[in-house]
């Protein structure tokens, strides 16, 4: 379900009716099912395998790298960037699927594919020691940074309850196509952290946000800015003292991925691979904002099992 099919309720429904709670456990989610190519999916739920082979097979099943990617078009690709952490923390996006992904982005025609974050560590050690600025650049990619207020330009948040305006990277706007990549893991203020709180590293004033409702901002700045596709990488799951993470016994190898072209049936899905039992108040208010579906009954989802 891609934003053409958002405006699924009006933006008076009720939160969920319990949807959350009814899903069932993240094994139902990725359950084995038989794929079929002739489908359009919603969304992709895939586990057992390695980064690189789980993203092939789930974004062939989406229909490939073209349905998002034309040729000509400057690509943006946001992967979680954040801390001066080693990859087998958890803490950042794993930096094969980074590379595969601009991989494909250029076979796709791509004509320029751009990578970057607002880190919260310092800029140049968080790109170098998460793997990821090395694997971007050997792909293909322009590494930019996202440290300075001068990259961001003003930004109206038309439906924003709280958030109302904010400060977006320069290349967000400039590209054709916005490629969210978020690693799952856990967070002390957001709960959880996934693809809608992923957005948070396109913005510059991220301090607004805590000091005026974390949960609410991040669902008002996700109605604004909607990725056009969302992988969330659940390979390595933090499970704990996120976001940074502290050692690798915060760690859970999951070997999951999830994606979707719906922010918040995208985050819905890896909710349940962290704690099946979680809500999460960011993915129920996009939810009744009414620009994703976070009741994934009513999701056509194809489940892969490598």
């Amino acid at each position: 379900m891609k934003r053409r099919d958002f405006i699924k309720k009006s933006l008076g429904a009720g939160v969920f009716t319990g949807s959350l709670l009814t899903m069932g456990s993240y094994g139902k989610i990725f359950a084995d099912t038989t794929s079929n190519s002739a489908v359009d999916y919603d969304l992709i739920g895939i586990r057992g395998g390695e980064p690189v082979p789980m993203f092939d097979r789930a974004i062939e099943s989406m229909g490939g790298m073209r349905k998002y990617v034309k040729p000509g078009q400057k690509v943006v690709v946001k992967p979680n960037i954040g801390w001066d952490v080693k990859p087998e923390l958890a803490a950042t996006t794993n930096p094969k699927l980074v590379a595969r992904i601009i991989e494909q982005c250029y076979a796709a025609g791509a004509k320029k594919v751009y990578v970057f974050d607002h880190t919260c560590d310092e800029w140049r050690k968080s790109y170098q020691t998460s793997g990821i600025e090395k694997a971007a650049k050997d792909a293909g990619a322009t590494v930019a940074p996202g440290h300075t207020e001068s990259y961001y330009q003003h930004v109206d948040v038309p439906q924003g309850k709280v958030l109302k305006e904010a400060k977006e990277h320069e290349l967000m706007l400039e590209s054709d196509v916005f490629i969210n990549v978020p690693i799952l893991k856990d967070h002390g203020s957001a709960r959880m952290t996934i693809a809608m709180k992923n957005l948070m590293g396109v913005i510059y004033d991220r301090s607004f946000w805590h000091r005026n409702g974390l949960h609410q901002c991040i669902a008002d700045f996700a109605s604004y800015r909607q990725p056009d596709l969302n992988i969330v990488d659940a390979y390595r799951v933090m499970t704990r003292n996120g976001p940074r993470g502290k050692t690798k016994s915060d760690v859970a190898i999951k070997k999951y991925m999830v994606l979707s072209d719906d922010i918040v049936a995208a985050d819905a899905a890896s909710a349940k691979v962290l704690n099946p039992n979680e809500r999460v108040a960011h993915i129920e208010m996009g939810d009744k904002m009414g620009y994703g579906e976070a009741d994934l009954s009513k999701l056509k989802i194809n489940r892969i099992k490598i």
